[in-house]
């Protein structure tokens, strides 16, 4: 968990923050000069105003009106700390600019103005072993993602790579919501410890009910835990491996079939395609529907009422809800899940 749960939003405001504490000392000082020469020398507002700036200035014109020895003891302490405050936005615009704070800033803005504008998006909460992974397949399947990470050095790369990405501790409410949360499809947590994981499935099914959940879990003890608290899944990177190094042992062609899926960019995924209620296929049959035959993917299985029917016969009504599972790569099965629906 990281220490401090705001530190994304410090750091994005710091800047704006300076800048505003500048402008205000400015104004300030402003502010004194006028009424100080207003009180101390009687002179109108605007007199005031303009003795104040160009004496913040220093561009040498003359006195407005000649000036008595408390208004020159008060010019004179204007001087010091309006310059001292001029000096100081000098300095900080410089470093802004040098040490490309305002490159960063910039990037940062247009990063949460395109977070903004996401819908049914993925959120991934840590991008460490097991993240990283993750966050691999959501790129090589397109997937619209935001990453939520607290390693500044993992940030930079991703930010390199023009992955969205938020910096900040996954469990707080106010990340999560910077996130989109509201508007995303699902989420992943895989954070290292256990608790922290089980913090962000009961925060995000709180703030979104109808989120997918799925959380990486080192206790498999705990996989119930997870689900009662609102994950959809749990899952044991220990337990999966077990499955996995049993079926390189016994079925070694298949495992490795499905494992160049996985590998290649290019490869061929099982993915799912949903029906949804607005779609012109329902009512279809399978061998109706145009863009299953044109798009070249395969057809392995209709989910229906929560059962499968594996090779679905062609005269199979397409209804709303269906879930087509079909193995093709990532564009033919973007290309069949947008024309469908």
């Amino acid at each position: 968990m990281a220490s401090n749960p705001l530190k994304w939003y410090e750091s994005e405001s710091e800047p704006v923050r300076r800048a505003m504490q500048l402008i205000a000392l400015l104004l300030l000082i402003l502010v004194a000069g006028v009424l100080g020469y207003h009180f101390i020398e009687g002179w109108s507002f605007f007199d005031s105003l303009y003795m104040t700036v160009i004496t913040l200035a220093t561009v040498g014109y003359g006195e407005t009106h000649p000036l008595s020895v408390p208004g020159r003891v008060f010019t004179i302490t204007l001087i010091l700390g309006g310059m001292g405050v001029i000096l100081t936005a000098i300095t900080e615009i410089t470093v802004f600019v040098v040490e490309g704070e305002m490159t960063g800033f910039l990037r940062r803005r247009r990063m949460n103005q395109m977070i903004g504008k996401l819908e049914g998006h993925y959120i991934l909460c840590g991008a460490g072993k097991t993240g990283a992974h993750v966050l691999e397949e959501l790129v090589r399947t397109k997937r619209k993602c935001v990453v939520i990470e607290s390693d500044p050095e993992k940030i930079k790369r991703f930010s390199d790579r023009k992955i969205l990405v938020i910096e900040g501790d996954a469990t707080e409410d106010e990340i999560l919501t910077s996130a989109g949360i509201d508007r995303a499809e699902g989420i992943v947590a895989t954070l290292p410890q256990d608790r922290d994981n089980l913090f962000v499935v009961i925060t995000a099914r709180g703030m979104n009910p109808k989120i997918r959940i799925i959380s990486k879990i080192e206790d498999v003890s705990a996989r119930d835990k997870f689900v009662r608290s609102g994950a959809n899944s749990a899952i044991s990177s220990n337990y999966i491996g077990g499955l996995r190094m049993a079926s390189e042992l016994i079925r070694p062609e298949t495992t490795n079939f499905l494992d160049a899926m996985l590998r290649d960019n290019t490869a061929l995924r099982v993915d799912e395609v949903r029906i949804s209620a607005e779609s012109k296929q329902i009512g279809k049959s399978l061998e109706e529907c145009d863009p299953l035959h044109s798009s070249g993917i395969v057809l392995l299985s209709i989910k229906r009422n929560g059962a499968h029917e594996f090779n679905p016969r062609p005269k199979t009504t397409i209804q709303s809800g269906d879930i087509l599972i079909v193995i093709g790569n990532p564009e033919q099965i973007n290309e069949v899940r947008s024309e469908i629906n």
